[in-house]
């Protein structure tokens, strides 16, 4: 690889001052993105103003002192105690103008829902929320009311200081300083600290069906948490454009994109937006949530010391800015209002609007009946290369034109294509995939240059075609016409791709529009330089990037905090079955890498491509790449501070309330590295499991998706489960009676009419239950869930078509329920009861596990019955 000639020696210039540039630029986004520039406040800040270190005491309370706030643990309602205890405290506070009303309700209830895919029915009982409603002594019961909520339970197995107790903490200290600020709010202000979130959003359901001030509610800021801090984003909004506008306005530090309501649909999970904006109400409101420190979400590692310092304030300082948005609003309305009809008609007509923060530094919104004018100007500007001097050769610019989007469009293409094919050589030559987990710019390492690669591989090419217009009769020279033709062909990729987000009704538009509006003053500043510098000079070249960098910033901002987004999530995105599951991480990150690059790099070569398109340049490129390979293979995917997920189920199938036929220890992983990757790497576990080194998965014993069934459907993300032989005598001595389903009585409702069976589930003396989940196969035609409803089915296990329902609340007591079935077919019923307490040999063995491994376990107990 040399470097002789003097535009090589040029190309190289300009790569590195990109490389500076680019760098510059990921280092700003870094600092953005991880909150550099909020200075959080301690325990001594003034009392009119939002403290992180205050809502911190209340996070570690809720995480550190209460021991699990889980339903069926202790913990949760400890929880509820100490979150109503701080309510009380701040009403005997509060001043005269303030009237504070404090509520804690049970709820129960059942319904049918969507989830991940998948139908399920949920049934609970006596799930606590605790609501506090602020007002002016003025206001009425009726008055139109902003909903802050947020949820206090936390995930099997993890303390929850992010999720949730971060917002149930941010919440107090918004209610505290609601109080000591001396604000008197416009209209009321609820909190509705719901308990039951992690079991599909109980809580909010129960709100929304059954409490007085449902109705009341005139928009809603829904606080949610998938990781430990970082931006505060706006995920969700609507249905109207009216929130995001609220949010646009009073943001402090602005955080919202319109185009994350384009990719949250396929984000596995989901949050209480979803009860009070679509499924039991049409409230306008926001869905605002922490994205980074996905390491940690439902670990054991979300610790009041993983809490990204900075964002708790950040979140309170625009949480409390939006409720007095919201509360001043003279578009805050419901039911009770005489003019709700006309208002709401107005809102609802306006379509959700496109925005987006720039590096949180301010915030451009506009409505999408604008943006419908504003995104199909681009696609006008194409008319250019064909009238502009070009009457007498049109078609000859057509064919030029058509060149030019090839290419871009080729090389946007292969910038996707190499990366995929290089992290499939790479994986086809090693055992472990994922390195780049703990490491998120190893991956920019080994994918960037091949990205780099395929942008400029039909640039090389570009040169064997020769154009289609005549030098002599357009008056211009080779090296313009080829600039003019790949410049216009960049600019028609990006302007069609924006009329296509528009036709499609999407909200992400604005990210390629905002290119088409950024390289065409870029091409202005070329053309004018050129007449200076001349058409081959790197002055001329520097004039066509300097306008587009507002852009490029952009670009590696919000690009780069999607791949690190995604990164932290790829732990958690479930294990696909062998041989391809093991490619699959790696190449979708090389392929979001790839798309990221081309992204931010792409308006950059209509000109620079003609610099960087040598053979000198893609050789230097290939040679990181390999090296940036071979790099990662020395890098072990896990660490502390990002672990690898297991989890770990003890299987009883019991017989009755006191036998035990079968006890066995089942492990599944979430991620491609496979449970032969744990064992080898996790000796200790390997040898108390009888794991040798000739074990493979052809002389293992798999795992059933059916013996999952206590945590349906996030059984469906695994594959290659594993089960041992464990001990049951330790259960025996711990608890007296297992869980079974019993008949009270069999009916028939005419002689030839369905039977209906009444059931009682008795969940024996477990401790710390979860949930019951039913699965029911057979001729069942009702049953006394739902409204008597049935979900669609599911195929669970490979089995029959079965009905799905997931029981939770307090086991003191037992379930009652009736199943009808429609012939005189056997109904199967199968029950898996979710049980958090753990015997000693499992504890044992969960605590031989490397501190790189986070291990969620539990117990379940399995049994069957034909009805």
């Amino acid at each position: 690889m040399a470097f002789g000639s003097s535009e090589d020696v040029s190309a190289i210039k300009l790569l590195l001052l990109l490389a500076v540039m680019y760098g510059l630029l990921s280092a700003l986004t870094y600092s953005v993105v991880h909150l550099k520039f909020v200075n959080p406040l301690g325990n001594d800040a003034p009392l009119d103003r939002f403290s992180e270190g205050r809502t911190i005491q209340h996070v570690r309370m809720l995480s550190q002192e209460i021991d699990g706030r889980q339903e069926g643990r202790p913990g949760l309602k400890k929880a509820a105690e100490y979150i109503k205890g701080q309510l009380e405290v701040l009403k005997e506070r509060a001043s005269s103008n303030v009237r504070i009303e404090i509520e804690e309700t049970t709820v129960s209830g059942s319904f049918n829902m969507l989830f991940l895919g998948h139908n399920i029915a949920l049934g609970y009982r006596n799930h606590t929320n605790i609501i506090m409603r602020m007002s002016s002594m003025a206001s009425k019961e009726t008055d139109p009311s902003v909903l802050v909520n947020g949820h206090f339970d936390s995930p099997l197995g993890s303390p929850g200081a992010g999720d949730c107790g971060s917002c149930v903490a941010s919440m107090l200290e918004i209610a505290r300083l609601i109080v000591d600020s001396g604000w008197v709010p416009h209209r009321p202000v609820i909190f509705l600290f719901n308990g039951a979130e992690e079991l599909f959003m109980l809580g909010s359901h129960g709100f929304m069906k059954t409490h007085k001030w449902r109705d009341t509610i005139g928009a809603f800021i829904n606080v949610e948490a998938s990781g430990t801090g970082g931006p505060d984003l706006v995920c969700q909004s609507g249905p109207s454009s009216w929130p995001s506008n609220v949010y646009a306005e009073a943001a402090i530090y602005p955080m919202a994109n319109s185009a994350a309501a384009d990719v949250f649909p396929v984000i596995p999970g989901d949050t209480d937006y979803r009860i009070f904006s679509q499924d039991y109400g049409n409230i306008p409101g926001l869905d605002i949530i922490f994205l980074l420190g996905g390491y940690f979400y439902h670990t054991s590692s979300d610790t009041v010391e993983r809490l990204l310092p900075g964002s708790i304030q950040a979140r309170g300082e625009n949480l409390f800015s939006i409720i007095k948005t919201f509360t001043n609003s003279s578009k805050l309305q419901n039911t009770y209002q005489t003019n709700y009809s006309e208002v709401t008609t107005s809102i609802f007509n306006d379509e959700r609007a496109v925005f987006f923060d720039y590096f949180s530094w301010f915030m451009i919104f506009y409505s999408r009946r604008v943006a419908k004018i504003l995104h199909s100007i681009p696609i006008f500007f194409l008319v250019f290369p064909f009238t502009h001097g070009r009457s007498h050769s049109w078609s000859a610019a057509l064919s030029d034109f058509i060149k030019g989007i090839f290419i871009h469009t080729f090389g946007i293409i292969l910038a996707v294509v190499v990366p995929v094919v290089f992290s499939i050589l790479r994986l086809l030559l090693s055992s472990q995939t994922m390195n780049w987990f703990a490491n998120p710019y190893l991956a920019f390492l080994m994918f960037v240059p091949c990205a780099l690669t395929g942008l400029l591989i039909p640039r090389i090419i570009w040169r064997r075609f020769p154009l289609s217009q005549d030098v002599s009769i357009v008056k211009a020279s080779e090296q313009a016409l080829s600039d003019e033709a790949r410049f216009w062909g960049g600019f028609g990729f990006y302007a069609i791709l924006t009329m296509a987000y528009l036709v499609a009704g999407l909200s992400g538009g604005f990210v390629t529009f905002f290119v088409c509006a950024s390289m065409l003053p870029a091409w202005l500043f070329f053309c004018l330089s050129v007449k200076f510098f001349g058409q081959r000079s790197l002055r001329s070249t520097m004039f066509y990037i300097l306008p587009l960098v507002p852009c490029l910033a952009y670009s590696v901002y919000f690009g780069g905090f999607l791949v690190q987004f995604l990164i932290e999530k790829m732990g958690m995105m479930g294990s696909l079955p062998l041989p391809y599951g093991h490619y699959v991480p790696d190449i979708i990150v090389a392929a979001l890498i790839g798309i990221v690059t081309g992204w931010c790099t792409g308006p950059l070569m209509p000109i620079c491509g003609h610099w960087l398109a040598r053979s000198s340049i893609l050789q230097f490129l290939l040679h990181l790449s390999v090296f940036g390979l071979a790099l990662s293979s020395q890098f072990f995917p896990y660490t502390t501070s990002a672990p690898k997920r297991i989890v770990f189920q003890h299987t009883f199938h019991t017989a009755g309330s006191s036998q035990i036929l079968e006890s066995t220890y089942d492990f599944s992983v979430t991620d491609s590295n496979s449970l032969l990757f744990l064992f080898k790497h996790s000796p200790e576990v390997a040898k108390e499991l009888n794991v040798t080194s000739e074990f493979s998965f052809e002389s293992a014993s798999f795992s059933k998706r059916n013996d999952w069934m206590a945590i349906f459907p996030v059984s469906f993300l695994f594959s290659n489960s594993l089960k041992f032989p464990a001990q049951k005598d330790y259960i025996l001595k711990q608890y007296e009676y297992f869980p079974e389903l019993s008949i009270q009585n069999s009916s028939l409702n005419s002689v030839k009419g369905p039977r209906r069976v009444h059931l009682e589930l008795f969940l024996g003396s477990l401790q710390e239950v979860w949930v019951a989940v039913l699965n029911i196969t057979g001729p069942l035609s009702s049953w006394s869930f739902a409204d008597n409803l049935l979900p669609g089915t599911e195929i669970f296990g490979g089995g029959p078509q079965s009905y799905i329902c997931r029981l939770s609340g307090p086991s003191d007591g037992n379930w009652t329920f009736w199943l009808e079935a429609n012939s005189s077919e056997a109904l199967r019923v199968d029950v898996a009861v979710l049980d958090q307490k753990l015997v000693d040999p499992m504890k044992r063995l969960k605590d031989l596990f490397p501190d790189w491994v986070d291990v969620t376990a539990y117990s379940s107990f399995m049994s069957s019955y034909i009805l």
